[in-house]
């Protein structure tokens, strides 16, 4: 879509209760584009920030979580926020092209309107825009960066190894990286990364003698203002992911040790501090509240897209928690103003990249064409068309997830199926045919086996109680993965604020509640154990789209919920 046919849709939309209004909000006229990323100058430090783009290089539809369960005392509190109780939070306007970036409502019809979001070659506009208007910016990304594309897996991660350099981008945290191995991550670190990225992770060391792997923390100076970026790795990525990909590293949120970080760089003369985090929000939360001296933390990992920061209180003053979303979606602005040594106000903006609006950086797009030119005929061959909008994201399950679950139970045999509760993947709109590169988008991983295990029903349940409790243990240093686990083939309720091991109910296969002592046929992907074999998942998929042309809508098979009436993180 050209710029002048979506100036069209804008205004065909704003007579059909699709407005956009607002002053400061996204317009139907001529400017809309400079009004909506003019961002006012302030203070004399400042930092982008942009987090989980899961390689997706090229613009592309996301919808944003209709249930996203706060438990506790994160009950009603960002980022646990949905829908119109989001927007009530923020004072954003309904039907409005930011309700549109920030949630799910209304998604397909508003997505035709407003178009794609994300795309490197827009992205990079959007970034060198800002840089115009500050120069001294620092660009830091989050991580989760070369994985989560058919070209990423197929490249090894050098498409958005170069991609990410040509972005400009100066400091970076990881996560996913790790699965492409140890000594792939150090070979890009020492080479395509020396002298350009700062690739920082102060909480990843050696496993026998606890010597960092990584530098610890990145030293700027923006406006003759000392600024020391820190940075933290996911601490999980044993757990979540194959610990025989890093095999000789220590992980953990390692707590003392980033305090006594912070102590050494304010030593140093920081008058800025910054977490550069993939912890996942509500990691960060709690962390801020332990850790003093801390000015902001630009957050990752759970793909929450917060549009104010939330202020947290601790010994030593205030901590800034922000998360900037996922899939190049967004782009973080946190500038501060720092006079006589301390700081003294911050701005804070958090922008959606609108496809539409940014024309595309030739740089970019020429390395983004090349990338794919490769792998076009593969990447662009149509599986299937789709008859139902495709998502992903959300607690329990998404659409995607239902194809998959359904396309390893058809194709593997099997009396249900697993399918982990990956955050990442993009969103295909009613009617538009799924090619192989969509379908690689939801499965491009490094251990993508197929297996087929027998279980006992109590196994089954023992399994289920652990993914529910790393997703809703009271305490955020316990949660430990992604969203729950996606089920096929079985139904069960869930009562997320119970106790560890009381959480998961009234499990049934065809109406029959699950037998603790029976054998059951297990289908499941993405084996976290050395030596898995069997099928790689896109091989299942692409059996079962060729058997079913065109994938019917699909109503994610969610479970029955207890005790989450009136919940603001869940769609009414």
């Amino acid at each position: 879509m050209q710029r002048r046919e979506f100036m069209q849709m804008l205004a065909i939309a704003s007579a059909g209760g699709l407005a956009l209004a607002g002053k400061d909000a996204l317009a139907a006229t001529p400017g809309a584009a400079e009004q909506l990323y003019a961002v006012p100058k302030f203070g004399n430090v400042s930092l982008l920030h942009i987090t989980d783009c899961h390689a997706q290089l090229r613009p592309l539809y996301f919808r944003e979580p209709s249930v996203n369960l706060g438990i506790g005392e994160a009950a009603g509190k960002a980022p646990h926020l949905v829908g119109d109780a989001l927007l009530k939070q923020f004072k954003i306007a309904p039907k409005t092209a930011s309700a549109h970036a920030f949630t799910y409502l209304d998604f397909a019809a508003a997505a035709k309107v407003y178009g794609k979001v994300g795309g490197f070659a827009h992205l990079s506009t959007l970034v060198q825009q800002l840089r115009a208007s500050r120069p001294h910016a620092v660009l830091c990304d989050g991580g989760d960066t070369w994985q989560g594309s058919a070209t990423a897996l197929w490249t090894n991660g050098q498409d958005m190894v170069d991609a990410a350099k040509l972005l400009g981008v100066e400091i970076m945290a990881p996560h996913w990286e790790f699965t492409l191995g140890a000594q792939r991550v150090q070979e890009i670190v020492q080479k395509d990364f020396q002298g350009k990225v700062d690739f920082v992770a102060q909480n990843v060391v050696t496993a026998d003698f606890g010597d960092p792997v990584f530098a610890p923390y990145s030293w700027r100076e923006m406006n003759g203002v000392p600024v020391a970026v820190i940075g933290q790795a996911f601490p999980y990525t044993p757990i979540a992911n194959p610990r025989y990909m890093v095999p000789d590293w220590s992980f953990g949120i390692q707590e003392e040790r980033l305090q006594a970080l912070v102590k050494e760089v304010r030593a140093k003369g920081a008058r800025v501090v910054v977490l550069l985090s993939h912890n996942g929000m509500d990691v960060d939360l709690k962390l801020a509240s332990r850790v003093s001296g801390i000015d902001a933390i630009l957050g990752g990992h759970t793909h929450d897209g917060v549009p104010t920061p939330v202020v947290v209180s601790n010994q030593g003053g205030q901590t800034l928690v922000t998360n900037a979303g996922s899939n190049g979606k967004f782009v973080g602005v946190l500038d501060f103003d720092v006079r006589d040594g301390r700081i003294q106000g911050y701005q804070y903006r958090l922008l959606p990249v609108f496809s539409n609006l940014l024309p595309a950086d030739r740089a970019m797009q020429a390395h983004i064409d090349a990338v794919r030119a490769p792998f076009r005929a593969r990447l662009d061959e149509t599986l299937a068309v789709t008859e139902g909008l495709l998502y992903r994201r959300g607690n329990f399950n998404g659409s995607w997830d239902q194809l998959i679950v359904d396309g390893l139970l058809a194709v593997k045999g099997a009396d249900l199926a697993f399918s982990p509760g990956f955050r990442w993947g993009t969103s295909l709109l009613p009617g538009a045919p799924i090619t192989r590169g969509d379908l690689m988008d939801q499965l491009a991983i490094t251990y993508p086996a197929t297996t087929l295990t027998e279980m006992t029903g109590a196994t089954i349940k023992t399994i289920m109680e652990d993914v529910c409790d790393n997703l809703f243990h009271p305490d955020p240093y316990y949660q430990q993965g992604g969203d729950m686990v996606r089920v096929g083939g079985m139904h069960y309720s869930c009562t997320p604020a119970a106790a560890s091991g009381r959480r998961i109910s009234d499990m049934r296969i065809n109406g029959k509640l699950l037998d603790a002592d029976k054998t059951y046929k297990v289908a499941g992907w993405a084996p976290v154990a050395e030596g898995a074999s069997g099928a790689p998942i896109w091989d299942v998929m692409e059996t079962y789209l060729r058997a079913h042309p065109v994938v019917r809508a699909r109503r994610p098979d969610q479970p029955t919920l207890v005790g989450t009436a009136g919940n603001p993180g869940m769609a009414a």
